[in-house]
């Protein structure tokens, strides 16, 4: 098992416990004494933008459900939504005059509100006129996003349709609906927005957690180096280089 499905199967005992022995149900805390195990940090899965626009290329537009994967795809991308807050979006969440999207009961059933891009709301338009009065069971509950058989999407079966696409795509990089949330963050971050406000658009409370993007944009920090660090061009020392590397080939040539 791995550490962090240990340690969310871990921490709930250990509150049980407590709470157990709180209400002197139990005399003492057998969980007192137990340590969870501690959770490893691993950057996320994230894409450029050429790999990006290639998966979201991947849907047959031609077809009336690729219209609707497409429209699924780019909303993730371009306004970051988790899965589930995707799938709960009602027609009344999104504002096409203003580009804006209400998320309703997010993580911690807080609400925000969130910018989204004019092509994502062009595929979404196609597809609200095209596909979805076509497909819709009644009565209807509002649900942006249905299945073919007109209900919404669960989960699971949304997931396995994002990974799909980004296996087509052959970009070599795994992942389904979270990999283009943090695509979206880490692209922001190296255009040059303040983390901030990437902070209110992934709804998260604490900053700390944004910050992790700050690691995962590895291309912006090169590039940075480069302009900035003095030992970070050849050109200073390239004649010391060539000089270098002359002496050991006759240095090799000589022990031969």
């Amino acid at each position: 098992m791995a550490v962090a499905s240990q340690h969310s199967r871990l921490a709930p005992l250990k509150v049980w416990s407590k709470w157990l022995t709180y209400r002197k149900y139990i005399p003492i805390d057998p969980a007192a004494e137990l340590e969870l195990p501690r959770i490893g940090y691993k950057l996320p899965n994230v894409m450029n933008r050429d790999e990006a626009e290639r998966v979201l290329s991947q849907p047959n537009v031609g077809e009336p459900l690729g219209i609707r994967d497409r429209a699924m795809l780019e909303i993730l991308y371009s306004s970051g939504l988790r899965r589930v807050e995707l799938l709960n979006l009602k027609l009344y969440d999104v504002d096409q005059k203003h580009g804006l999207v209400t998320v309703r009961e997010g993580k911690g059933k807080r609400d925000r509100v969130v910018p989204i891009g004019e092509r994502a709301l062009a595929w979404l338009d196609v597809y609200l006129n095209s596909l979805r009065p076509k497909i819709v069971k009644k009565p209807d509950n509002g649900n942006i996003f249905l299945t073919s058989n007109g209900v919404p999407f669960t989960p699971n079966h949304f997931s396995l349709l994002a990974h799909r696409y980004v296996k087509l795509a052959g970009i070599g990089k795994g992942g389904a609906c979270h990999i283009f949330r943090h695509t979206m963050a880490t692209l922001m971050l190296e255009g040059g927005a303040d983390i901030r406000y990437i902070q209110a658009m992934l709804g998260h409370v604490r900053l700390d957690t944004t910050q992790i993007y700050t690691h995962v944009s590895i291309r912006v920090l090169k590039q940075v180096h480069t302009a900035t660090h003095p030992g970070a061009r050849l050109e200073s020392a390239n004649s010391q280089v060539k000089e270098a590397h002359i002496h050991s080939d006759q240095q090799v040539g000589s022990e031969n």
